[in-house]
């Protein structure tokens, strides 16, 4: 038997600005969300609940809970890191009500968080979108997400808009 010296990978990472930024979400919020699911459909208005946390101040994961439209509960959980060898946030949002993994890929501009990912289109057609969710915090005690999606003809249309409050 020999005796070899292996060298060791550090399996620590070092908080970039980016993750810092990320910290700014960790806490309690509440919201209010306005929602087109189409154009002969009304808009629905939901309000919920989020709780922020971090994971060893490199990722975040958002767990919200609300109600559908129909008052059944919802349960929402958001992860998201920044990967500083793509020079890239990434993702992934699940959602009790709807079995599509969505994956994000995205950057940072200011205030301005702009995940990209793909998913079910809302068309009914069976096919997919490319869509943007894009978090933008106003201030301290308030963040604005706008989600849109990209039609055939590459024009974006916003169909959610949720404004988040601090609790705590």
């Amino acid at each position: 038997m020999t005796n070899e010296t292996t060298q060791q990978v550090p399996m620590t990472a070092e908080p970039q600005r980016e993750h810092h930024w990320l910290q700014r979400l960790v806490g309690e919020w509440t919201y209010e969300s306005e929602a087109s699911m189409g154009p002969d459909q009304p808009a629905q208005k939901t309000t919920g609940t989020e709780t922020v946390r971090p994971i060893g101040g490199i990722w975040i994961v958002c767990q919200g809970t609300s109600q559908m439209p129909d008052g059944s509960p919802a349960s929402t959980i958001l992860t998201v890191g920044y990967d500083p060898d793509k020079k890239r946030f990434v993702g992934t949002w699940i959602g009790s009500m709807m079995t599509h993994l969505w994956i994000y890929d995205g950057s940072l501009v200011g205030n301005v968080l702009t995940l990209d990912c793909e998913g079910p289109s809302m068309a009914g057609d069976g096919g997919t979108a490319k869509y943007q969710d894009i978090i933008e915090l106003a201030s301290d005690d308030h963040r604005i997400m706008r989600s849109r999606m990209f039609g055939d003809d590459g024009q974006a249309q916003v169909f959610m808009t949720a404004h988040y409050r601090r609790t705590g």
